[in-house]
């Protein structure tokens, strides 16, 4: 596996910065945002150094598949998969995506609207 990216991010998976760390398994981080944009907001990376999903290829197919698959798990947790939650993936800068390394955010725990942006 490559080494994590030098992001905020890379450092938490190093352990370099500490997070409030929910799950944590070989692959994949996932963390409470220091910023929440809802009463629940779950930052859920790749271990491995994507900078976007745009930077996915196919032989990620498992790794995209495991980040969805813990954001399930998260929201069952947490108890809101019946009251609902948002995933969200930005891709760029006119996307909102401020730390070039791929991450979802699952948010809960209040009504969204749509459109998001």
């Amino acid at each position: 596996m490559n080494q994590p990216s030098d992001t905020i991010f890379g450092k938490i998976i190093r352990k370099e910065i500490p997070a409030q760390i929910v799950f944590e398994s070989e692959e994949v981080l996932a963390f409470k945002d220091i910023n929440p944009q809802a009463p629940l907001h779950i930052l859920i990376i790749p271990k491995k150094p994507l900078k976007d999903i745009a930077d996915a290829r196919l032989e990620d197919e498992n790794l995209l598949g495991k980040l969805l698959i813990v954001a399930g798990e998260i929201a069952r947790r947490e108890g809101v998969q019946q009251s609902g939650f948002r995933l969200v993936i930005n891709n760029g800068k006119n996307a909102g995506q401020e730390v070039p390394h791929l991450h979802v955010h699952l948010l809960a725990g209040r009504k969204m609207s749509w459109p998001p942006g």
